[in-house]
């Protein structure tokens, strides 16, 4: 028996399931036929946020972040190279916590960047701080990501 993954589509929000070997084969999504990974940060709302944590199978790495912050901008290339790295065996998102500050303040963002890491829907790791994206991988890898 093949094991499978759910992976929630970045485009159109639909839950995919896949044999997990079809994860290094660039899948698309089999709602919106748009490809499952692109090599960027998808980014996150309030409203799809919980879905993104919960549903996928595989380690969603987000980075808490703000326009205004000039270390958020300093990693965001970063973190761009960090995602084309990592996928499809991580999804890495970004939540804006000027337009969404209600996440903000359900997981006590304190300074950003800040990087948290979620794995079955629940946070197991933090990071706040610019990070370039070598140390974004190796901190991943570190929290079993």
């Amino acid at each position: 028996m093949t094991s499978t993954v759910h992976i929630v589509c970045a485009h159109c929000q639909a839950v995919n399931r896949l044999p997990t070997a079809r994860l290094a084969e660039q899948p698309a999504c089999g709602q919106c036929h748009r490809p499952l990974f692109t090599g960027l940060p998808v980014d996150l709302t309030a409203a799809t946020f919980r879905k993104h944590v919960t549903r996928n199978d595989i380690p969603v790495l987000v980075d808490f972040w703000a326009p205004w912050c000039a270390p958020c901008r300093a990693m965001a290339p970063a973190f761009v190279q960090a995602a084309q790295q990592l996928e499809p065996r991580v999804r890495l998102a970004k939540v804006d916590t000027e337009a969404e500050q209600s996440l903000a303040m359900e997981f006590g963002i304190r300074s950003i960047p800040t990087l948290a890491l979620f794995r079955d829907g629940r946070e197991v790791a933090r990071q706040a701080g610019a990070l370039g994206a070598a140390d974004i991988v190796r901190w991943l890898r570190a929290h079993g990501g």
